[in-house]
C-alpha cells in the first residue's frame, strides 16, 4: 500500500466519523476489478461464490449481481438456510452436515429443498439425515470426488476432504442415492487445493517445486475427474459439475467434464493470492489497527494484531503489514493477541493514535471478527455493510 493510498483510506474514515480501531475496510473499487478479473478468467463458465470467503452478505449480493457469476457454495446448512430466507437461490452447502436442527428445517421447507443442495461422501451421511427426519420428502444432494494428489501411495498433497477417491467409489454413492426415494442427486463436486491455494510465483525452488506438483496434479486429476462424471452422468442427469478454486482457473477451465467454478477469495485477495504466477488481484480488504504505544525509538505497538489465519502455524499465516511499508514483527512476539509490537525504519514516523493497515493471509476470517466493513470508494466511505457476526449469525 503507497502513502497516498493509506491517506485516502485515514481521511475518507475520518470524515465519515469513523473513530474506532480496529476497523476493516473494503475497497469496492478494487472489489469489483476483482470481479471483472475473475470472470475473465473463467473462460465462460460461470462463477459460484465461496460464501465463506466473504461472510458479508451485502457483498455475496454484490458479486451475484454481476455478470457471470451465479449461486453459492456455503460452508454451512444454517447459513445456506438463513441465505435462502433473504431471497438467494441455488444455494449448494460444501461440507457434510450434521446439525439435526438445520437438517430438520431443510426438510420441512418446500422453500429450502428448492434452492438447497447438501454434500455428502458417504452412505453414513445419508444414514444419519434419514435417521434425524424420517420418510422426508426428496432432499437435493451433491456427491464430492476426493481432488487431492497421490504421487505415490499413501502420500496426499491437497486437502483431507472426501473419502471418495476413484470414479468407482463415486458410483457406488451415486447408485445407493439413486436407490433412496428420499434423495435426489443433483451436482458433483470436487476441489483441487493443492492446485488452488498453494502459490507458484517466484524463483526460488519452493516454487519450481509448486508448479510441477501443480502441472502433474493438474493432469490427473483432469483425467479421473473426467471419468468419473461420464460414469455418473450414466445414473443421473447432474446440473452442475462444480470444481476449482480462484487459484486454479487456468487448469480447471480447461477440463470439459466442469460445468462451473468455485471462487471467493479473489474477490477479496488476501495476502496469500500475492505470490501466484496467472495472475494479480486488486487487495480489497484492509484492516486498520491504532498505535498506542512506542517502547523505543525504532518501535510502535499496535492494539491487538494478532489475527493468524488458519492451516499450518508459519510466517505466511500472519497478517501482511501493508502501511507503512519497512515494518517488521519482532521474532520473539509476531503478531500478538491484545498487542503486536513492530518495529522498522519507518517506525518513527508513527504517532500514538496513527493508523497501521494489515492484510490477512486469507479471505474471509477477519470478517468473524468485526461486526461490520467500511465500504470505501471513489475516495469516501460510502457505506457500512454488517458480517455474518454483524448480523447476529454464527455458522461454525
Amino acid at each position: 500500500m503507497k502513502n497516498a493510498q493509506a491517506k485516502r483510506y485515514n481521511h475518507a474514515l475520518k470524515q465519515a466519523g469513523i473513530n474506532e480501531r480496529p476497523v476493516a475496510l473494503l475497497d469496492l473499487d478494487a472489489f469489483d476489478a476483482n470481479v471483472i478479473a475473475l470472470r475473465e478468467r473463467a473462460g465462460g463458465l460461470p462463477i459460484r461464490v465461496a460464501s465463506k470467503s466473504l461472510r458479508i452478505r451485502k457483498a455475496l449480493e454484490r458479486a451475484l449481481a454481476a455478470d457471470g457469476f451465479s449461486g453459492v457454495l456455503c460452508f454451512t446448512l444454517s447459513e445456506a438456510l438463513w441465505l435462502a430466507s433473504h431471497g438467494m437461490k441455488d444455494l449448494v452447502v460444501a461440507y457434510p452436515q450434521a446439525d439435526t436442527e438445520a437438517i430438520s428445517r431443510l426438510a420441512t421447507s418446500e422453500q429450502a429443498r428448492a434452492e438447497i443442495t447438501v454434500m455428502v461422501d458417504s452412505v453414513a451421511q445419508l444414514d444419519l439425515i434419514d435417521r434425524i427426519v424420517p420418510h422426508h420428502h426428496p432432499l437435493k444432494v451433491a456427491l464430492e470426488l476426493d481432488a487431492a494428489y497421490y504421487p505415490t501411495p499413501g502420500l496426499r498433497i491437497g486437502a483431507a476432504r472426501s473419502p471418495l477417491t476413484d470414479p468407482a467409489d463415486l458410483v457406488s454413492l451415486a447408485e445407493e442415492v439413486q436407490r433412496r426415494k428420499g434423495f435426489e442427486l443433483d451436482g458433483l463436486m470436487a476441489y483441487e487445493s493443492q492446485i488452488a491455494s498453494v502459490p507458484d510465483g517466484g524463483f526460488a525452488p519452493k516454487a519450481w517445486i509448486a508448479r510441477a506438483l501443480r502441472k502433474r496434479s493438474a493432469a490427473e486429476l483432469a483425467e479421473r475427474r473426467a471419468e468419473a462424471v461420464s460414469r455418473v452422468r450414466g445414473l443421473a442427469d447432474l446440473r452442475f459439475v462444480n470444481a476449482g478454486g480462484t487459484g486454479s482457473f487456468e487448469t480447471t477451465t480447461k477440463e470439459a467434464a466442469v460445468t462451473e467454478l468455485a471462487a471467493g477469495s479473489g474477490l477479496f485477495a488476501p495476502a496469500l493470492f500475492d505470490s501466484f504466477r496467472s495472475f494479480s488481484p486488486s487487495p480489497a480488504m484492509f484492516l486498520g489497527f491504532p498505535v498506542v504505544r512506542r517502547p523505543d525509538h525504532q518501535t510502535v505497538t499496535i492494539l491487538g494484531g494478532g489475527w493468524a489465519a488458519s492451516g499450518p502455524a508459519g510466517k505466511d499465516r500472519l497478517p501482511s503489514i501493508e502501511h507503512p511499508r519497512k515494518l517488521r514483527y519482532l521474532p520473539l512476539e509476531g503478531a500478538g493477541e491484545v498487542q503486536t509490537p513492530l518495529t522498522g525504519p519507518t517506525a518513527h514516523r508513527l504517532n500514538i493514535g496513527d493508523t497501521v493497515w494489515l492484510r490477512h493471509a486469507k479471505s474471509g476470517e477477519p470478517a468473524e471478527r468485526v461486526n461490520k466493513v467500511a465500504v470505501f470508494s471513489k475516495n469516501k466511505i460510502s457505506d457500512q455493510w454488517p458480517t455474518y457476526r454483524g448480523e447476529g449469525k454464527a455458522f461454525l
